[in-house]
C-alpha cells in the first residue's frame, strides 16, 4: 500500500499545480499518463477531450484530471543497491487517479473506466472495462461488476463541487480496449442485479490508458 501512498502524492500534487489552467497535457513515457481539460458540450464530442451530457451536473466550466500509473508486468523488477543485488520482482497492477472541480455541490458520482471513447450520445462509450468480462452484458452481477475487476472512481463533491478518488487493481489494461472515464448521476450499486450500475451517463473523459 505504500506506493499506492506514494502514487496518490505525486498525482495530487500534480493534479492541484494544474487544475487552475485547464488543458490537455501531452502524456509523459510510458508507464504514465496524464489527462486535464475542461468538459465541452457533446456536439462537440469529435474534437473534445471531455464532453457533459447533463450540464446541471457538470456544466462546461467545469474541469477534470485523470492519472493512471501501470505498474510492473511480466518480466519487470525493481533493482535496490549494486547490480545484482536486491532485485525482486515488481507488483503488477493498475493505479488511476481522478480530481473534479465545478461539478454540482454535494453530490455523490459513480464513475468508472469504460470500453471506448466519449461520443455526442451518453452510450458511445460502451460498457464498463472488466479484467474478467462477464459473458452476460450489460454486466449486473457482482462477481464481475465489483471494484476490484473494474476501475471504480465514485466522488462525492464538497460545496465547492471539488472532489477526487483513487483506485488501485492488481491487473493492466489490455492495449487499447480502455479508451474512456465516465461519471454517473448516482453512486454505484453493489447489489444483485444492480452491481455497476449508476444512473445516467452525465459526463465522458477521453483516456489514452496504456
Amino acid at each position: 500500500m505504500s506506493l499506492v501512498k506514494a502514487v496518490t502524492a505525486a498525482v495530487a500534487m500534480g493534479a492541484s499545480m494544474t487544475i487552475a489552467t485547464p488543458a490537455v497535457a501531452a502524456p509523459p513515457p510510458h508507464p504514465f499518463v496524464f489527462v486535464h481539460d475542461r468538459f465541452q458540450p457533446a456536439s462537440q464530442a469529435k474534437s473534445a477531450g471531455a464532453v457533459t451530457y447533463d450540464r446541471s451536473l457538470v456544466p462546461t466550466s467545469a474541469s477534470v484530471f485523470i492519472a493512471e500509473a501501470r505498474v510492473g508486468g511480466k518480466g519487470m523488477k525493481n533493482r535496490e543497491g549494486g547490480e545484482g543485488h536486491g532485485q525482486h520482482r515488481m507488483h503488477k497492477g493498475t493505479f488511476v487517479f481522478i480530481s473534479v472541480r465545478g461539478l454540482s455541490a454535494n453530490h455523490h458520482f459513480g464513475i468508472h473506466v469504460h470500453t471506448k471513447p466519449c461520443g455526442t450520445k451518453p452510450d458511445s462509450s460502451g460498457p464498463h472495462y472488466q479484467n474478467k468480462q462477464d459473458p452476460r452484458q450489460p454486466s449486473t452481477n457482482p462477481k464481475y461488476a465489483n471494484p476490484r475487476n473494474e476501475v471504480w472512481l465514485d466522488v462525492t463533491t464538497r460545496g465547492s463541487g471539488k472532489g477526487w478518488a483513487k483506485s488501485w487493481v492488481k491487473w493492466n489494461f489490455r492495449p487499447d480496449e480502455a479508451r474512456s472515464v465516465v461519471i454517473h448521476k448516482h453512486a454505484t450499486g453493489t447489489t444483485s442485479g444492480k452491481a455497476g450500475q449508476a444512473g445516467d451517463r452525465v459526463a465522458c473523459v477521453n483516456v489514452p490508458f496504456k
